[in-house]
């Protein structure tokens, strides 16, 4: 998909992705951000549909921290998160990024195809979650002991708020595309 997308577009694709994670991500500093999920997982995932290229996800990756690092220096939000499983967050959107772009690859986001997106955006959130979550629970150092069942707590009370950002934000980013796109292109699956 996104070999039929121009530079032009993909330049205005990555600035309302990046429009979005800033308005959403943190809550003292984000103007929307105290109101809506934060977005970052979707945002991750459209860029992989519609940008590919790891160019996209290192840009995106470093306006994530350093926006995580603004709200902490200068937003007055807890640094509570800011551990050494900070950095699996890379894993934990590069899941969603991945999923984005294989089924950009072989599908093109139309009514047939909402299912295999739906399928796509499940492995992709659960994938992410268990590294963003799974990894804080392990890796953060702040629970004195760790276990399976604090594990899968801590999993059970995050992924179904995940999953439904994920699924509301690139739900929203469909019905545009399928709003904008010229009826002949929407139809048609590449090979």
């Amino acid at each position: 998909m996104t070999e039929t997308i121009d530079a032009r577009s993909r330049l205005l694709i990555g600035i309302a992705l990046a429009a979005l994670m800033a308005a959403t991500r943190g809550q003292q500093l984000a103007p929307l951000g105290q109101h809506l999920p934060d977005a970052s997982l979707a945002v991750f995932f459209l860029a992989g549909l519609y940008m590919g290229g790891l160019r996209a996800f290192l840009a995106l990756f470093a306006l994530g921290t350093v926006i995580d690092l603004t709200a902490i220096g200068w937003g007055g939000v807890s640094g509570y998160c800011l551990t050494p499983a900070y950095w699996l967050l890379i894993p934990a959107y590069g899941s969603v990024w991945a999923a984005g772009r294989w089924f950009g690859r072989r599908h093109q986001v139309s009514g047939s195809s909402l299912p295999v997106l739906a399928g796509v955006l499940l492995v992709g959130g659960i994938a992410a979650e268990a590294f963003a979550s799974g990894g804080f629970y392990l890796f953060s150092g702040r629970f004195a002991e760790s276990s399976l069942v604090g594990l899968g707590h801590s999993l059970v009370d995050y992924l179904p708020g995940t999953l439904l950002a994920l699924f509301a934000y690139v739900g929203i980013a469909a019905l545009v595309h399928l709003s904008l796109a010229p009826r002949a292109s929407v139809d048609r699956i590449p090979r």
